[in-house]
């Protein structure tokens, strides 16, 4: 027979899962589910005297807001509004438009060219925005009618632009692994260098699968005929339009590699560096910095009001002894640490339909944490994995959200329904990169055992 805890845990469970259906915003579930709860919980131990384990004291509340305090007065937190700044600034200065160009008439002279030119740029926003609306967006508006110009499948050109977009909460600095690393207890420059070769990986998968699929299925991508040749100039021009963006990237990240500054100070010198880059290119106007300031500070009060809630939730969850209760329902499922990763994995996938990434990131990921100690899996390498499988949420549908921006944005002839069919090759790339990282653990090990001597 369950106690009075487990199945207050179970109920409090069970509500969140019904509620996040109803299309209420998420921070506002988890804090009202957490008030109800915790005072029904009091109230029980206090005059039923019922077995509500941990739970069974008024004086817990002044522990929950000692809780939410210290994690909203965490230092490293500051900086994901610099990142978010960053990114914005990057976003408006015009280096992707001056990219796409040089990369068209560079790479689109064979089949497939536009692209790989798409996935590149994508590459270098997912390192300089890490927003993947923004990045989906611009990509968008970019290289779509380029691409149908060209006779290009719509469903092919759209997936390639909604899977390159969505590189941005993968390739660091990225604001996902930047709240994971909270959420996991792990040092942000380890993370960020963690990710760093899976990310390319799967960025590199995706070019490996445009090549191949552009060069075996006739009319998929064709290669336009009237391009003028490559001059030196060409080459050049690109190569200067490639550079300014590369090196802010290789600044903030090389900052944080060498031990030269902490997260939070590289962050700084990315918004810094935003700034200087849009002034360069002559996009630095007042409304421009005044619209990224806004829209940075309305992200960052987005996620704090998450944070706020899921500390709440997790608060009141764990002394009502959930996370004890999961433990043990793990514990005897008798199960290997591979079966327990591919469930974590499965669970994370089917998350990523109705959630987004940071709320299973702040809510879910710490339920993992304590199992992982029992199947003697390491914090990082989870992360890793959890920050692959989380391109899916993007990606799957039918509530695949790069999808959705990218029918915003895309000429009226292009049905949701062929963005779909486009994103399929793109998601099994997804779950080939995961198999690789985790037959190649190395490919996470190696840069924080090269650089920190993890």
């Amino acid at each position: 027979m369950l106690a009075t805890y487990e199945i207050l845990v179970i109920v409090m469970l069970g509500s969140f899962i019904a509620l996040i259906f109803t299309g209420f915003p998420i921070a506002w579930v988890l804090a009202g589910l957490s008030v109800v709860f915790s005072v029904g919980g009091v109230l029980a131990a206090e005059y039923l005297g019922w077995d509500t384990y941990f739970l069974a004291d008024w004086r817990i509340f002044g522990v929950i807001v000692q809780r939410i305090y210290a994690q909203m007065s965490n230092w490293v937190l500051v900086a994901l509004p610099m990142f978010i700044f960053m990114g914005l600034m990057l976003e408006r200065s015009g280096v992707a438009e001056r990219l796409m160009v040089d990369f068209s008439r560079l790479f689109g002279r064979f089949n497939g060219g536009l692209g790989l030119a798409v996935v590149v740029i994508g590459i270098l926003l997912a390192a300089s925005t890490g927003i993947v609306g923004a990045s989906v967006v611009l990509l968008a508006v970019l290289s779509v009618p380029i691409m149908l110009e060209q006779k290009y499948s719509p469903a092919f050109a759209t997936g390639v632009v909604a899977s390159a977009g969505t590189l941005g909460i993968l390739i660091p600095p990225s604001i996902m692994l930047i709240i994971m690393a909270d959420q996991l207890s792990l040092s942000v420059g380890n993370l960020f260098m963690g990710a760093l070769l899976p990310g390319l990986l799967l960025g590199g998968l995706y070019i490996v699968f445009v090549l191949i699929a552009a060069r075996l299925i006739k009319g998929l991508a064709p290669a336009p005929t009237d391009l003028p040749p490559v001059t030196a100039g060409l080459v050049l021009t690109t190569l200067l339009h490639v550079i300014p963006p590369l090196l802010l990237i290789l600044a903030v990240l090389g900052s944080i590699l060498f031990g030269l500054a902490t997260p939070t100070e590289a962050a700084s010198i990315g918004a810094l560096g935003g700034i200087v880059l849009a002034a360069a290119y002559g996009a630095l106007t007042y409304d421009r910095l005044r619209e990224s300031v806004y829209l940075t500070v309305r992200t960052t009060a987005m996620v704090c009001w998450l944070f706020v809630g899921s500390y709440t939730f997790s608060s009141v969850f764990s002394y009502l002894g959930g996370e004890h209760l999961i433990s043990e329902f793990v514990s005897g499922l008798d199960i290997t640490p591979l079966q327990f990763l591919i469930l974590a994995q499965l669970i994370i996938f089917a998350l990523g339909w109705p959630l987004e990434w940071s709320e299973i990131i702040i809510i879910f990921v710490p339920i993992f944490l304590p199992l992982l100690a029992i199947f003697n899996i390491d914090p990082l390498f989870f992360g890793i994995l959890v920050a692959l499988n989380l391109q899916t949420s993007f990606l799957t549908p039918p509530m695949a959200m790069s999808a959705y921006y990218l029918k915003g944005i895309a000429p009226p002839e292009v049905r949701l329904t062929q963005i779909f069919w486009g994103v399929l090759p793109f998601l099994f790339m997804v779950f080939v990169s995961m198999a690789i990282v985790y037959i190649f653990p190395g490919a996470v090990y190696y840069l924080p055992e090269l650089f920190y001597g993890r």
